[in-house]
């Protein structure tokens, strides 16, 4: 079996028929136990719509086990919104589970995900049709994120002010955020679900966006990060501890996309080599992977190290379990026939 495909995985549903006038853009929002943050989430994504209506827009809000009042305040708003507004729940726990939800649902021709504690900039959707205004739909495109609180540490934003393409030389981690991250829905047909194994909930905690990044680019398809494009982040991490388990969580999920793409994507294993060169140049006194957050290199080699661990072991256990099923499935049917 090819280490790169997960067995328990099931394609992405077919498309449903859309009506003649759907929208523009989906907005993809998924929550979980955040009711404040996505209340100003929603609020944000709707005064960018209002401020350029020339787009036409939804909202899918993925609710994956909110037990905060979630589903009775999306039920309240849902009847007044004045953009079409779908709540749905998805029960299986984690991010890439919640976005794959939100794709079947999402009926726009742009997709636009969004975290639940980021808020939108009101030119948000002139940028956006600016930028798909070109014609080309066969990439991912990303926008500029900003810390949305100032008492945030400096940590998941991106602020580049030039435009820039993914190539090998480049980490895919971070090149574009998932939380602001968007494509024409033919490329997510194209591409497929989002790996539920990675992700925030998952198994390997994270890096279910950088693996979509990866499979794009396998795809032949662009990665393109534009200045613009913006959104506020309020991630609330605000000491040096919270960072530094986030980070941690990051480089797990890298290692295993190293692991998974190794054969197609052996680029990507100079960046663990680079990240070990630099590990050891920082025992040597060398700067840190960032002075201003004390972060080390050590983590990244060692949770890179674990990350890759842990996908063999769930590739090994799906393998496992696709022996046992036929077992399984002939000694219910002996029980059956023995039964009649």
């Amino acid at each position: 079996m090819n280490a790169g495909r997960h067995p328990l995985l099931h394609p992405a549903p077919p498309a449903p028929p859309w009506p003649r006038r759907r929208p523009q853009v989906s907005f993809i929002v998924c929550t979980w136990d955040r009711l404040a943050m996505l209340e100003a989430c929603i609020g944000s994504i709707r005064d960018a719509c209002r401020a350029h209506p020339a787009v036409t827009a939804e909202l899918v809000v993925v609710d994956n086990g909110s037990r905060d009042g979630t589903a009775e305040y999306l039920s309240r708003i849902a009847a007044t919104s004045d953009i079409a507004l779908a709540a749905i729940r998805e029960p299986r726990a984690g991010l890439a589970a919640a976005r794959n939800a939100g794709v079947a649902q999402a009926r726009g021709r742009i997709l636009v995900f969004v975290d639940d504690d980021c808020r939108l900039d009101r030119n948000y959707l002139a940028d956006l049709q600016r930028h798909y205004a070109s014609g080309e739909r066969r990439l991912i495109r990303g926008g500029r994120v900003e810390i949305g609180d100032p008492r945030d540490l400096p940590f998941t934003i991106k602020r580049c002010d030039r435009r820039e393409r993914l190539t090998p030389a480049v980490h895919p981690g971070g090149f574009v955020l998932g939380c602001n991250m968007t494509m024409h829905r033919d490329v997510a047909a194209r591409i497929g679900p989002f790996d539920e194994r990675f992700g925030a909930g998952g198994a390997l905690r994270s890096a279910e966006d950088t693996d979509y990044l990866v499979r794009a680019m396998l795809a032949g398809m662009a990665v393109e990060y534009v200045p613009d494009m913006t959104i506020f982040h309020h991630h609330g991490r605000r000491d040096r501890k919270a960072v530094d388990r986030l980070h941690r969580d990051y480089h797990f999920g890298n290692g295993a996309l190293c692991l998974k793409h190794a054969r197609r994507a052996p680029w990507l294993l100079r960046h663990f080599y680079w990240a070990g060169r630099a590990a050891l140049r920082e025992l040597a006194g060398g700067p840190r992977f960032d002075q201003e957050l004390r972060l080390s290199h050590w983590p990244i080699v060692l949770m890179n190290l674990a990350g890759a661990a842990k996908f063999m072991l769930l590739v090994l256990a799906g393998r496992q379990e696709q022996q046992a099923r036929p077992s399984q499935e002939a000694a219910e049917a002996r029980a059956e026939a023995g039964a009649r």
